[in-house]
């Protein structure tokens, strides 16, 4: 059983506890398309989604490099917030049964995001979930090593101070689910984000979760 000796909840941010990532991937793969980088769906988030910025930068400029030629643009990530931020701030909402699963666990909760802290904190502000998980909301920027590694997971649990075996992460994205079983967590993938394809729940499986969801509500009942 997937609850079975678990004592804490670590979940991911965007397509899990907001909906930013249909925002995110939507307005990426615009920006990208007019520098001359295009990516089928599924190959482009089974790559870059949970990424932290850093690598994603690094591999996009990696592709640049290969299929355009040139330098990538140094300003790829302050234009594509440009882009984006409006958009958040103006369409961003939380995903339905977040709090009701939080209340009906009980037991200590915890955000790991790749998204810079300043940035995750304001998603978790603006859906009003921030209560739910201060103080305990980790971002890629506490660690040296983002996902698909397992540095924030790790840190994460410290801070909760639960094993990992005994912590549950709940996750979008092939490298969240990587990332938590390199952290000998028991993963959950999460398709219920907006922006899952299909088959992103068979690519969760294969990274090594032990179940996918569609909701909060489907995880409540597993409780």
């Amino acid at each position: 059983m997937v609850f079975t000796d678990c004592d804490a909840l670590i979940f991911d941010s965007d397509g899990v506890l907001v909906n930013s990532e249909v925002i995110n991937i939507a307005v990426e793969q615009e920006y990208l398309a007019e520098l001359g980088l295009t990516y089928d769906y599924a190959t482009y988030v089974s790559r870059f989604v949970g990424l932290a910025n850093a690598d994603f930068h690094a591999q996009l400029a990696a592709d640049f490099n290969e299929h355009v030629g040139g330098e990538f643009p140094q300003d790829f990530g302050s234009r594509l917030d440009e882009r984006i931020w409006p958009r958040i701030e103006a369409e961003l909402k939380p995903l339905d049964g977040v709090e009701k699963l939080v209340a009906a666990f009980g037991g200590r909760v915890a955000v790991g995001s790749s998204a810079s802290i300043d940035k995750l904190v304001r998603k978790l502000e603006l859906t009003k979930l921030e209560r739910l998980f201060e103080p305990h909301i980790y971002s890629a920027d506490h660690v040296q090593r983002g996902k698909p590694a397992p540095d924030l997971f790790l840190y994460a649990a410290r801070q909760i101070d639960v094993r990992p075996e005994r912590c549950v992460v709940i996750e979008d994205s092939v490298n969240g689910v990587l990332a938590a079983r390199a952290a000998n967590m028991t993963a959950i993938g999460f398709v219920g984000g907006g922006h899952a394809d299909s088959g992103l729940a068979e690519r969760l499986k294969a990274s090594g979760a032990a179940t996918v969801v569609s909701s909060h509500a489907e995880i409540l009942g597993m409780l």
